[in-house]
């Protein structure tokens, strides 16, 4: 009867070159993903832990980056891994370490880069909106400016009107006299004895 082997959790802290993550950051994950897959692991996770200054040169470098990955394994073919990475070009050195204990929330805790980039995001969200905030005044402050000539424009309107209502109005007295020269004149007639014609003896 064949034994089966509860697989633990591991937790593998790899060093590459900072210079290498900086460049050509995809490589560097494929060439430790193919390394654990090479090992036949389950991968759980891989996440950037940090790039820091290290206390001595390895390998002539003087600066390296930290990538933190959790996987499953039966411990039986961790070697593999290690082995695999002395090889290679692109890691410099790994620390495997059995963490069973661990909880899928103490994995998905955020490193010192994750945190890092979860600030700058924050940083940048904040200079967003006050940019945004700094251009709608000044909008606000353009269209301000804006209304007094708006509300002008009617003002001299009127003022145009108001000047043009006493020739209106002078038009309009000047009528009743060309009236009046055009209509006709009247002649009354005068039935007092002055006006009427002498009539002689003769007639």
């Amino acid at each position: 009867m064949e034994t089966v082997t509860k697989k633990k959790l591991y937790e593998a802290m790899f060093l590459v070159d900072s210079a290498d993550a900086g460049s050509d950051w995809d490589g560097v994950i494929a060439a430790i993903t193919k390394t654990l897959e090479r090992a036949e692991v389950d991968i759980v996770s891989i996440t950037k832990w940090d790039d820091r200054r290290l206390a001595y040169e390895i390998k002539r470098k003087a600066r390296g980056t930290y990538i933190l990955c959790y996987f499953r394994s039966d411990g039986q073919n961790n070697h593999q891994i290690e082995t695999a990475v002395q090889l290679s070009e692109k890691i410099i050195r790994v620390l495997i370490l059995c963490v069973d204990w661990m909880t899928d929330e103490d994995i998905e805790k955020d490193t010192p880069a994750t945190r890092d980039e979860k600030e700058k995001q924050e940083r940048a969200a904040v200079r967003e909106a006050a940019e945004q905030a700094k251009a709608a005044d000044s909008q606000a402050e353009a269209s301000a400016e804006a209304e007094p000539t708006e509300e002008a424009a009617p003002a001299e309107a009127v003022a145009a009107t108001q000047e043009a209502q006493p020739e209106q109005a002078a038009e309009v007295m000047a009528e009743p006299e060309v009236a009046e020269a055009t209509e006709p004149v009247a002649t009354e007639t005068d039935d007092s004895e002055e006006a009427q014609p002498k009539v002689s003896a003769d007639d």
